[in-house]
């Protein structure tokens, strides 16, 4: 892992490097139709993710954001996996971004009592479906989430994670 790279909780002070992180991979970079105006939680995190008992991860390298995860707090011991995005540069299991960035949350999740973790994702996105099964999520239909799991539009899989 690279011990250069530091995960931190970020606040709306951060939303301008969010938005130059995320948008780019999502659009530019994997030409998902999605927009800010589809995503209005990226302009206020505090409100949508760390007000929920969830929280909001940045992954840095100095002072330049190169991934992120976010985790919202839906009661019942759950929670949703949102925004996981590492710039491709720091991608792979050498530099070890991403796991850093889901271990930060899973921690953050026995800290609070979180046991069941939920995210949607699209099935064009094949290196973040292995990821997430070599981290033992275990694909489910959509029928089988929960009736709270916020759904967002383009998901088309899904995943669960019971954390002991």
């Amino acid at each position: 892992m690279n011990t250069s790279i530091f995960i931190s909780p970020i606040f709306n002070d951060h939303c301008p490097q969010i938005l130059n992180l995320i948008l780019p991979i999502q659009q530019i970079e994997f030409n998902v139709p999605v927009t800010l105006e589809g995503q209005p939680d990226l302009l206020d995190i505090e409100t949508h993710y760390h007000n929920t008992g969830g929280g909001f991860w940045g992954a840095k390298k100095g002072d330049e954001l190169v991934g992120s995860i976010a985790l919202i707090a839906l009661g019942n011991h759950s929670g949703a996996i949102r925004k996981m995005f590492v710039k491709k540069e720091f991608r792979g299991k050498d530099i070890g971004t991403a796991q850093m960035l889901l271990q930060k949350l899973i921690n953050h999740c026995k800290e609070n009592g979180i046991t069941d973790l939920y995210l949607g994702t699209v099935d064009m996105l094949k290196a973040a479906h292995r990821f997430y099964e070599k981290n033992g999520f275990a694909k489910i239909k959509s029928e089988n989430l929960p009736v709270y799991f916020p759904r967002m539009m383009g998901e088309n899989v899904y995943y669960h994670l019971i954390i002991n």
